[in-house]
Protein backbone atom coordinates (compact mmCIF):
# COMPACT_ATOMS: atom_id res chain seq x y z
CA UNK A 1 0.00 0.00 0.00
CA UNK A 2 1.31 3.31 -1.17
CA UNK A 3 1.48 6.62 1.31
CA UNK A 4 -1.33 7.74 -0.88
CA UNK A 5 -3.28 4.83 0.31
CA UNK A 6 -2.84 5.75 3.85
CA UNK A 7 -4.14 9.05 3.66
CA UNK A 8 -7.27 8.41 1.36
CA UNK A 9 -8.51 5.99 4.25
CA UNK A 10 -7.67 8.45 6.91
CA UNK A 11 -9.65 10.99 5.05
CA UNK A 12 -12.34 8.91 4.60
CA UNK A 13 -12.10 7.61 8.42
CA UNK A 14 -11.85 11.05 9.41
CA UNK A 15 -14.72 12.70 7.11
CA UNK A 16 -17.37 9.75 8.89
CA UNK A 17 -16.41 10.97 12.28
CA UNK A 18 -16.64 14.77 11.74
CA UNK A 19 -20.02 14.06 10.04
CA UNK A 20 -21.16 12.42 13.04
CA UNK A 21 -20.02 14.92 15.68
CA UNK A 22 -21.77 17.79 13.51
CA UNK A 23 -25.13 15.75 13.89
CA UNK A 24 -24.32 15.09 17.17
CA UNK A 25 -24.41 18.49 18.11
CA UNK A 26 -27.39 19.65 16.09
CA UNK A 27 -29.35 16.78 18.15
CA UNK A 28 -28.05 18.09 21.41
CA UNK A 29 -29.43 21.75 19.95
CA UNK A 30 -32.79 20.03 20.14
CA UNK A 31 -34.76 18.67 17.46
CA UNK A 32 -35.76 21.84 15.96
CA UNK A 33 -32.34 22.60 15.20
CA UNK A 34 -31.78 19.47 12.58
CA UNK A 35 -35.18 21.45 10.41
CA UNK A 36 -33.23 25.04 10.95
CA UNK A 37 -35.87 25.63 13.74
CA UNK A 38 -34.77 28.46 16.71
CA UNK A 39 -33.87 27.21 19.92
CA UNK A 40 -35.70 30.63 21.55
CA UNK A 41 -32.02 32.70 21.13
CA UNK A 42 -30.75 32.27 24.42
CA UNK A 43 -27.26 31.92 24.86
CA UNK A 44 -25.99 28.34 26.89
CA UNK A 45 -22.82 28.04 28.13
CA UNK A 46 -20.88 24.88 26.68
CA UNK A 47 -20.38 22.52 29.58
CA UNK A 48 -19.47 18.91 29.65
CA UNK A 49 -20.24 16.81 26.97
CA UNK A 50 -21.41 19.27 24.76
CA UNK A 51 -17.74 20.92 25.62
CA UNK A 52 -16.01 18.14 24.56
CA UNK A 53 -18.04 17.32 21.51
CA UNK A 54 -17.49 21.13 20.11
CA UNK A 55 -13.98 20.72 20.60
CA UNK A 56 -13.49 17.51 19.06
CA UNK A 57 -15.25 18.96 16.03
CA UNK A 58 -12.68 21.74 15.92
CA UNK A 59 -9.91 18.90 16.19
CA UNK A 60 -11.42 16.64 13.41
CA UNK A 61 -12.03 19.70 11.09
CA UNK A 62 -8.39 20.69 11.47
CA UNK A 63 -7.31 17.01 11.05
CA UNK A 64 -9.43 16.56 7.99
CA UNK A 65 -8.19 20.05 6.70
CA UNK A 66 -4.24 19.06 7.02
CA UNK A 67 -5.06 15.38 5.24
CA UNK A 68 -6.58 17.10 2.45
CA UNK A 69 -3.66 19.28 1.78
CA UNK A 70 -1.32 16.63 2.14
CA UNK A 71 -3.58 14.48 -0.22
CA UNK A 72 -3.05 17.02 -3.03
CA UNK A 73 0.92 17.22 -2.10
CA UNK A 74 1.02 13.62 -2.64
CA UNK A 75 -0.93 13.73 -5.53
CA UNK A 76 1.73 14.26 -8.28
Amino acid sequence: MLLRDYLDLAQIIVSIALVLAIVLQSKSAGLGGLTGGDSGGVFRARRGVEKTLFNLTIVLSVVFFLIAIANVMFAR
